[in-house]
């Protein structure tokens, strides 16, 4: 996995104390059993240990997605995180602009007018957030590949897509706190003036 495949040599001689065998998907207790009776006729006394290749080949990347699962768990927790806080954040900022909201209603600004301009300051934030992750993102995914032999370039819309989910994730977050302050009755934020 992080070792290019060097050249290979077999060969077959009287001492050998390994083989490889390919055996039909099936009966491998049968098929083991057998291939010990050959084992002990070739080599007696030499004890008989076995393994399948499969088996290796995903002890080898076991690794691999024990941190990937790690990821996993922790992005979501993170996006959880960040959702809990933007709409607390959302929540404050239309609590401290009622009376500006309430003003933009009376002079005649519809629902989604509110909306949008209260969406719209978050969406700013989330933009300079976006042009921030990205390269720090790009550059610890390279770094990340480095240790492995056989890899891929990560295509540039994978980075697309996060950042169009970032924005979607952002917006569904603060429409509910914008539309649900801007269709407050502007008599009941201004009442105190």
């Amino acid at each position: 996995m992080k070792e290019e495949i060097d050249a290979l040599s077999l060969r077959l001689a009287d001492n050998s104390y390994a083989m490889a065998i390919k055996i039909e998907a099936g009966n491998f207790e049968n098929a083991v059993s057998k291939i010990e009776n050959v084992w002990n006729n070739i080599v007696p006394g030499e004890p008989f240990n076995y393994y399948f290749m499969d088996d290796s080949f995903n002890d080898s990347y076991q690794s691999e997605r024990r941190l990937g699962n790690i990821f996993v768990i922790f992005t979501i927790l993170s996006i959880i995180i960040a959702c809990l806080g933007l709409f607390g954040l959302a929540a404050f900022n239309a609590q401290k602009r009622v009376k500006e909201i309430g003003v933009r209603k009376v002079l005649g600004a519809s629902v989604t007018q509110i909306s949008v301009k209260l969406t719209m300051d978050f969406l700013k934030l989330v933009g300079i957030a976006i042009l921030i992750s990205l390269p720090l993102g790009w550059y610890a995914m390279s770094k990340w590949l480095e240790d492995f032999s056989y890899k891929i370039d990560i295509p540039w819309w994978v980075f697309l897509l996060a950042a169009v989910l970032a924005v979607g994730v952002a917006v569904v977050t603060v429409s509910y706190q914008s539309i649900k302050a801007s269709i407050v009755n502007p008599v009941k934020s201004l009442r105190t003036e």
